[in-house]
């Protein structure tokens, strides 16, 4: 927009000067372009594409702690306080949060699976979940036999 102003005055300077005009028509014509000039330095930060300024970042929402598993076999319980499990060779240790949820019955040798994340160094167990046990494989051996009795 500037370089095109700037060519417009200096067009316009152009002709007032090497159009042949008199004496008087000329100072008439120089004051016309020094008036244009001078609104043109004046008024060229207005002409000028505004920035907008770049909207404020929205405040940065805490990050929700990333929630973990782990699934092994219970070693160790407190109802509301803590839980250890092994997880392969080694063990885990958690913090019960006291909105934790449990479902199903935490004993000891329970296969469990615990929800939890990490605050700082300790674990804080937000969910646990024990499968219920398997029932016994002595009823599925019972069957057989009994159909080998009745054949009989």
């Amino acid at each position: 927009m500037k370089k095109a102003l700037a060519i417009i005055i200096a067009i316009m300077a152009l002709v007032a000067f090497t159009g042949g005009l008199m004496a008087q028509e000329k100072k008439e014509a120089l004051a016309i372009i020094i008036a244009i000039m001078a609104l043109v330095a004046f008024t060229g930060g207005l002409m000028a594409q505004e920035k907008k300024e770049a909207p404020a970042p929205a405040a940065e929402k805490p990050k929700a702690p990333k929630v973990l598993k782990a699934t092994g076999a219970v070693v160790a319980y407190e109802a509301g306080k803590m839980l250890k499990i092994k997880v392969k060779d080694k063990e885990m240790a958690f913090d019960i949060a006291p909105d934790a949820k449990v479902k199903g019955e935490v004993k000891e040798g329970a296969k469990a699976t615990v929800s939890y994340k990490k605050e700082g160094d300790k674990m804080i167990a937000t969910a646990i979940s024990v499968a219920a046990p398997k029932k016994p494989a002595e009823k599925k051996a019972a069957a057989p036999e009994k159909k080998a009795e009745e054949e009989k």
